[in-house]
This record gives structure tokens, sequence and C-alpha cells, in this order.
């Protein structure tokens, strides 16, 4: 039983591969998330390099703290944690991909006014391959979230399309060349919604996102998950130490030790690059960028 998406919201999702609900998340809890972020600023001031729980951008100094993604903040932050665990995020979850639900990651990318970090084009399925592809990210929106401000930027339908290559020079960088993959960037769309919204995107859809060079900050919680019948490969990105580990990410529902096996288009994100670091970090490998300082998302 559907819990709250419309038969035509699920078939456009299964069609093209994104969601945008408007006005999903309480006012108090998206003000509560505000002041988590400014707790995370506070606590930058200060450092000299990024941390297990900060990274920081280039153009950061001790003085002038700027952050450009707050890593695992539902470990954390508890109103990040909270927020994980509502109806308000995983309803809509579970209308696309079932009542069993299991965290991959999460990550609040704080595309800040004036500098917030590009991220270019990639598909999250070329990090950490599943033996199905019911793999999604939920992205929670902090700031209304415009085409000033640099949005989040997806192809529709190409998630039903192959895993482009993400690598450089025989080395796995986290990004694609957009012209070799055949994408034009005129035909991308922009994933805009006020504040207290939230986009839905499929593993394997083609995004990315220009720098924020506006005056107005961008940020983004996101909550990556699958369905719990959703193993990674072998070489995947993903990792757990054990079934009990494993399991205890489970979001609702029940686990499994049973995969899910699905024909779907799969690249492993072999060799790594020396030093991995963040996808920022990664993806400097890139030889042709998409996004640079004078692009604007159109």
């Amino acid at each position: 039983m559907a819990n709250v998406l419309s038969a035509e919201q699920q078939a456009f999702y299964k069609e093209n591969g994104y969601l945008v609900l408007q006005h999903r998340i309480p006012g108090d809890v998206i003000a509560a998330i505000r002041s988590e972020i400014a707790r995370f600023e506070e606590e930058a001031r200060g450092m000299t390099e990024s941390n297990a729980r900060l990274d920081l951008e280039d153009s950061h100094t001790p003085d002038a703290p700027r952050i450009r993604r707050i890593k695992l903040p539902h470990t954390i932050s508890d109103v990040a944690r909270e927020l994980m665990y509502s109806d308000h995020v995983l309803a809509p979850v579970r209308d696309l991909i079932g009542p069993d639900l299991r965290l991959h990651t999460t990550k609040l990318n704080m595309k800040s006014a004036g500098y917030g970090a590009a991220v270019e084009w990639h598909q999250d399925f070329a990090f950490y391959p599943h033996t199905n592809d019911d793999v999604l990210a939920v992205a929670v929106i902090i700031d209304d979230m415009e085409l000033e401000n640099g949005p989040l930027m997806v192809f529709p339908g190409s998630h039903k399309g192959p895993i482009h290559d993400h690598h450089a020079d025989g080395v796995f960088v986290g990004a694609m060349d957009l012209a070799a993959s055949g994408l034009k960037p005129e035909d991308a769309v922009a994933l805009t919604g006020p504040a207290g919204s939230i986009s839905i995107h499929h593993a394997r859809l083609v995004h990315g996102s220009a720098l924020n060079t506006s005056d107005r900050d961008r940020r983004l919680l996101f909550y990556e998950m699958m369905a719990a019948d959703a193993f990674p490969v072998m070489g995947s990105m993903t990792s757990f130490a054990s079934l009990e580990e494993y399991n205890e990410r489970m979001l609702c529902g029940e686990p499994t030790i049973t995969p899910r096996l699905r024909d779907v288009p799969v690249r492993i994100p072999l060799p790594q690059p020396e030093g991995r670091g963040s996808i920022y970090e990664i993806q400097k490998g890139l030889r042709n960028r998409g996004f640079s300082i004078y692009d604007v998302a159109t």
C-alpha cells in the first residue's frame, strides 16, 4: 500500500529517475538543521585541514572557516539522525523501492554563497554497484534552491542507460567526461524547490551541480539508501565489517541474507586514486571538467 506518493508520482520516478516533493520537511526541523550547521562551522574555526567529520573548501583558512561537506551527519547530529528515521524521509522511499530499507551513507553538502564547490557529472552507482538497482538518494533542501545557487542537475531517464566510464588514465576519478558519454548539458534538468522540500534520485541517474556563485547558500542533506536485498558487488566502495554491523544500518523493515539479483549494468570503481578522499578530491583527476568557476547552471 502506498504511503504518500500517487500512482502518477511513482510512474514519473520510474520513467525519469527523479522526483521533487515540495514542503516535505517541517520548518522547525529545517531551522534545527541550520543551527547544527552553524555549530559545525564554528568547529571548523582554527582547523588547518579536513578531518573525519568536516571536509574543508580549498579556500578555507583557520580564520575564515569554509566547509564543503559535513561527513556522516547522522552520527554526529541528533537532528540529522532523527530525521533519517522519520516518515518525512522514509515514507516516499517505501513507495518506490519497498518496505525494507538499509542505509548506505549520509552527507551534508555545503554549497555556500559565493564559493560553494561544484560536483562533476557522475552516477552514484559507479561508486557502489549492487546486486540490484533499488538504490537511491534523498536530498533534503535546506535553503531555497534555484538556478542561481547551483542546484542539483539531472539527465532524465539516464538511469535506464549504461554506467558510464568514471575513469581517467586507468584510475577511478568518480566523474564522467560528459561529451564522451554522448550527453549534452542543455538536456539536463535543474531540481529546484523551496527550503523543506526533498528530491529523490535513482543511483544510476547522471547528475552533478555547478559552483554556487550567487549570494545565497545552497545546502543539501543527503540520505543514501537501498532496498535491504541489494547487496554490494565485490569491488564496490560500500563495505561492512560484519553481518551484524550491516544489519544495524536497517532504517525500517526486515534484513535478509538473500540478495536479489537483477541484470543491471556494473563497472567496478577500481583502481582507486592514491590518497583517496572525498568525492571532491577524487574528481580532481578528471581531465575534461563539466563545471568551472565560469559556469552557471541553466
